[in-house]
């Protein structure tokens, strides 16, 4: 990953992966959530695993909002963790005080009761403000767009009419400013989430008590892998599941995997029997070993939304397909069709998750004149893919790479990181889009 030039890498392991010799070595981060996962959780395993706490500090500063951190040593059940707080006012930020992580935020709708908290339109202002990297930005937005929108379909209402808690959205953008800064700073080519153990039991939210998880939790974590330990707490919370979508790239078991480090990052309750901590683990993900088995491909189910077009113009279609994009779709592209009466029109299509259909669809009837989208679901095979990172001399390029059977097959640089560069140091990008593929085809040998 690229990093803003105020934050420092976790130290690495001599066998940096951009020495990928065989292109099979990646860094990778495993989240394993056997008590669930919450913002500050989340923080203290970073700073455990050994980021720097000024990093957060710094960030926390630039957001301007009168907040600072807390941080300790706690004992969770035998097991020393990092316990992160968000003070407010000499006073630490707390909304709800009824389950096991850390501060959740306290939605609502405008449409419901009045607040003197904060809408998404001014966090994003907040965000866009702060002097953070473009890359932090952009990743918090989006944790706070996907928690603010599980709130607006809980409530049936536009998603700019969410309203955050002035106390809860404190907390919140703290805890998710902090989740990108940190993100970003591990260095890592893949971030690997355990099943989530969600808790039991009920908690107290603005509109009454719910069974946990909460609606909004819930509702972020469709289509990932949870259970109860039996816990009768709130072990994941509406941030920590926002984090979770937003960062990670899969669910699994424990990958296997050189270990470099593991950090805890601590829940503010401490169970019984029961340690109430988050662990990172950071390491070299091993190669792939064809002869034991492993797939040349992956099969997955995608969703596929169309729509036939022949009255929009086409700068919309394009500001159309960029929101899509931006949205989460796996691809957006357009075909030339001849349509009734002759007439010439564009074929919209859209490859998604098909968690991420609904959400899609009402995007595409937003911000094109289309009646109604045509949507099926459809498997494809993938190759297995995977980010390295290369070095050119004007900086760092990620490179997306593709292996049969563990061998690279394809592999090409990262548009955007190259997009920048060549930005910033007023270089063709079609030079270092070369460069870049010159420097990883050394690495192989080729």
């Amino acid at each position: 990953m690229l990093i803003h030039a105020k934050v420092r890498k976790i130290a690495k392991p001599a066998g940096d992966v951009r020495r990928t010799t065989a292109g099979h070595l990646m860094r990778i981060a495993y989240l394993d959530c056997f008590s669930g996962i919450s913002g500050d959780m989340f923080l203290g395993a970073l700073i455990d695993a050994g980021a720097s706490p000024k990093i957060f500090e710094d960030a926390v500063a630039a957001l301007n909002l009168g907040a600072t951190l807390e941080i300790s040593k706690v004992n969770r059940s035998g097991i020393v963790a990092t316990k992160v707080d968000v003070v407010v006012n000499g006073a630490i930020d707390s909304p709800r005080t009824s389950r096991a992580g850390a501060t959740a935020p306290h939605l609502h709708s405008h449409k419901h009761e009045h607040s003197h908290g904060g809408g998404l339109n001014e966090i994003r202002q907040t965000i866009s403000k702060a002097a953070l990297s473009e890359s932090v930005k952009k990743t918090a937005i989006a944790i706070f767009e996907k928690l603010g929108a599980a709130e607006a379909k809980i409530h049936n209402v536009p998603i700019e009419e969410i309203h955050f808690h002035e106390v809860g959205a404190v907390d919140a953008m703290v805890d998710i400013v902090c989740a990108a800064v940190g993100t970003e700073a591990l260095g890592v080519n893949e971030i690997v989430c355990s099943p989530l153990n969600v808790g039991g039991g009920t908690v107290e939210c603005a509109h009454g008590t719910f069974r946990v998880p909460a609606p909004a939790t819930a509702e972020l974590l469709k289509g990932a892998p949870v259970y109860s330990s039996g816990v009768q707490a709130e072990l994941v919370t509406p941030t920590g599941a926002a984090i979770v979508s937003t960062l990670i790239s899969r669910f699994a078991g424990f990958p296997e995997m050189k270990i470099e480090k593991a950090g805890y990052g601590a829940g503010t309750r401490d169970f019984r029997g029961h340690a109430n901590v988050l662990r990172i683990t950071l390491g070299e993900a091993l190669s792939i070993n064809a002869g034991e088995g492993s797939r040349a491909t992956q099969e997955e189910t995608i969703a596929v939304l169309e729509a036939n077009l022949d009255d929009l113009s086409p700068q919309v279609f394009g500001y159309a397909m960029e929101r899509l994009l931006e949205a989460g779709a796996l691809d957006v592209f357009s075909t030339p069709v001849q349509m009734k009466k002759s007439r010439p029109g564009s074929l919209l299509t859209v490859l998604a998750k098909p968690e991420d259909a609904g959400k899609l669809a009402l995007i595409i009837f937003a911000e094109t004149t289309t009646l109604g989208i045509r949507r099926r679901d459809e498997q494809r095979e993938v190759l297995t893919r995977r980010w390295e990172t290369v070095a050119t001399r004007w900086g760092d390029v990620r490179m997306k790479v593709a292996s049969v059977n563990g061998s690279v097959s394809n592999y090409a640089p990262e548009y955007e990181d190259c997009r920048r560069i060549a930005t910033e140091k007023q270089v063709p990008l079609k030079t270092v889009m070369m460069e870049a593929a010159q420097a990883y085809a050394r690495s192989l040998g080729r």
